[in-house]
């Protein structure tokens, strides 16, 4: 198997449809080398495992401790491929990143990357400012967002996975891990900017500007609590 394609899922039967759909067609345009989708369910109260199944997942995976970095290591240790790609629930991705993605980890000179994010649909001001906030600094210190992360399955496993001490920024964590673990062996670690991956701006309807700020402020100092990280696990729907 050459690269699996993980999605941590919580509650994501609505949003997995269009993402499984994106990665099914981005595949089909990757010469040569097999690979495998694999959605990992985060024990969902919906019907996220069923979608998953019915909408082209090879494999579904359940981790019933609900936190996105178990959830992309479980994904992790139940697949395959010699490449590592992970993908967020309601983020579409293109044939063009796939492929280049890819590419720079075929090409031996790369330890891994991501990709810059761009919201789908017409966005608010604030949701603007921070897709634009957010492209400069990713671009600036070349550190991925958590909606696309690929990597070499031996370096992500040497580096001992995504960190389960973090409920939110784990991927900042995990980018900082590839980046030393990749100068040691002469590899780059690099932000694809010419092919964005589309990611859902549903955050910005179930929240207000004012908890937007106050969540972004506070995220520092709150990424090692579930509590105070709700911002990225909780639904509207739920209490």
């Amino acid at each position: 198997m050459l690269y699996s394609i993980i999605i941590p899922a919580y509650n994501e039967a609505k949003e997995l449809p269009a993402t499984l759909t994106a990665i099914k067609k981005a595949m089909k345009t990757v010469p040569g080398g097999e690979g495998e989708i694999i959605v990992v369910d985060n024990n969902s109260t919906d019907s996220t495992a069923h979608v998953a199944k019915s909408n082209g997942a090879n494999r579904v995976v359940f981790e019933p401790i609900n936190q996105i970095a178990r959830a992309r290591n479980a994904g992790a240790k139940a697949s395959a491929g010699r490449y590592l790609i992970f993908v967020d629930a309601d983020t579409r991705i293109s044939g063009k990143l796939l492929t280049r993605a890819l590419q720079l980890l075929e090409e031996g000179t790369h330890v891994g990357g991501g990709s810059v994010v761009h919201f789908e649909g017409k966005i608010n001001t604030i949701g603007y400012l921070a897709i634009t906030f957010w492209e400069f600094i990713g671009r600036l210190t070349q550190t991925a967002a958590g909606s696309f992360i690929f990597t070499l399955r031996e370096a992500f496993e040497q580096v001992g996975g995504f960190d389960k001490r973090f409920y939110a920024g784990e991927e900042i964590q995990m980018t900082n891990e590839l980046k030393r673990w990749g100068r040691k062996r002469k590899l780059k670690f690099k932000i694809i900017t010419e092919a964005p991956v589309q990611t859902s701006a549903r955050k910005l309807e179930w929240y207000s500007t004012p908890q937007i700020i106050g969540y972004v402020l506070l995220a520092p100092f709150s990424i090692h609590s579930k509590r105070f990280s709700s911002f990225w696990y909780k639904r509207p729907t739920e209490k």
